[in-house]
C-alpha cells in the first residue's frame, strides 16, 4: 500500500508538472502570435506623417494620429496625477493607520470588488456623473474614468509593499522619540518606494489600453489637436475602434500601427516596471 501511494503521488506530481509546463507553453505561443501579428502588420504603418499630422478624412489616403497621441499622453497624465496621490494616500492608511478597523475593512473590500469591476461600467458611471450633466463629452471626464480604475491597483500594490516592511524598522524608529507620521514617511516609505513606484507603473499600464470608458467620456476627436479638454478628446484606443470597424483599408493599417504603438507603450512600462522591483530586491 505504501508502495502504491507514492507511484501515485510521483504520477501525480509528474503529471501536474506537464500539465503546467504545457499550458505555459500555451500561453507564451499565443502571446508570441499576437506579438508577431500586430508587429508585422502595424510596422508597415509607421512614417514621418503618422507620427506627426492629423487624420484625413474618408476616402483620402494619408495623414496620423498625431492628435491621439498627444491625447492619450495627456489623459493618462492627468489621471495619473488625479489617482496615484488618492491610492498611495489610501495604501498607507490601509497598511500604517486603519489596521483592522471596520472602515479599513471595507475600504480591503470595496477595493477588491472595483478591482474586479469591468472597466465599461466605470465609463458609464463617470457618464452619469460628469458628462450627461455638463451635457459634453471631455477629457476631463476620461481621465476621471482612468484615474478611478487606477485607485485600487494602487491602493492594494502600497498596502502590499509597506506590509513588506519589518516590524523592527518602525518599533525602532518610535523607540527613538519619532511621531508616527514621521516614521511612516521617513522609514516605511522610504523603504518601499521602490515597490510602490512598480504598483504606479502597473497601473499606468493597465489603464494605458482602455477604450471602452473612453467610448463614454473621453469620446474622440480627429479634427483637431487636443488643446481643450472640455470638450471631445482624441485618444488612440477610440481612434482604433474606429479605424479597425471602417471599410476603408488605409484606416485599417493606421489601426495596426496605432495598435503596434499602444502595445510597444504598455510592454515598456510593464517590463520597467519588472527591472525597477527586480533590482531592489537584489
Amino acid at each position: 500500500m505504501k508502495r502504491r501511494g507514492v507511484a501515485l503521488r510521483r504520477a501525480t506530481d509528474k503529471a501536474v508538472k506537464v500539465i503546467s509546463a504545457v499550458s505555459s507553453l500555451i500561453g507564451v505561443f499565443f502571446l508570441g502570435w499576437i506579438l508577431y501579428v500586430v508587429l508585422d502588420r502595424g510596422f508597415d504603418a509607421f512614417n514621418l506623417a503618422f507620427f506627426t499630422q492629423l487624420p484625413r478624412p474618408p476616402m483620402v489616403e494619408g495623414g496620423g494620429m498625431a492628435n491621439a497621441m498627444l491625447g492619450t499622453l495627456m489623459i493618462t497624465a492627468l489621471a495619473t496625477v488625479i489617482g496615484v496621490p488618492i491610492g498611495i494616500m489610501g495604501g498607507i492608511y490601509l497598511s500604517e493607520f486603519g489596521l483592522e478597523n471596520r472602515l479599513a475593512s471595507s475600504v480591503r473590500f470595496y477595493s477588491n470588488v472595483l478591482m474586479g469591476t469591468p472597466s465599461i461600467i466605470i465609463g458609464v458611471f463617470v457618464y452619469g456623473i460628469l458628462v450627461e450633466p455638463m451635457r459634453r463629452f471631455s477629457g476631463y471626464a476620461g481621465a476621471a474614468a482612468l484615474a478611478i480604475i487606477m485607485l485600487p491597483v494602487i491602493a492594494r500594490t502600497t498596502e502590499d509593499m509597506l506590509n513588506l516592511v519589518p516590524n523592527s524598522l518602525r518599533e525602532s524608529a518610535l523607540a527613538l522619540g519619532a511621531p508616527r507620521w514621521r516614521v511612516t514617511l521617513g522609514v516605511v516609505i522610504k523603504s518601499a518606494r521602490t515597490g510602490m513606484i512598480t504598483g504606479v507603473l502597473l497601473a499606468i499600464a493597465r489603464v494605458g489600453g482602455e477604450t471602452a470608458p473612453l467610448l463614454f467620456t473621453a469620446f474622440n476627436n480627429n479634427l483637431m489637436w487636443p488643446t481643450n479638454f472640455n470638450q471631445p478628446t482624441a485618444n488612440l484606443t477610440v481612434t482604433i475602434f474606429n479605424y479597425a470597424m471602417s471599410p476603408y483599408e488605409d484606416w485599417k493599417r493606421q489601426a495596426w500601427g496605432a495598435s503596434l504603438l499602444i502595445m510597444v507603450g504598455v510592454l515598456a512600462v510593464t517590463i520597467a516596471s519588472r527591472m525597477i522591483f527586480r533590482a531592489n530586491k537584489e
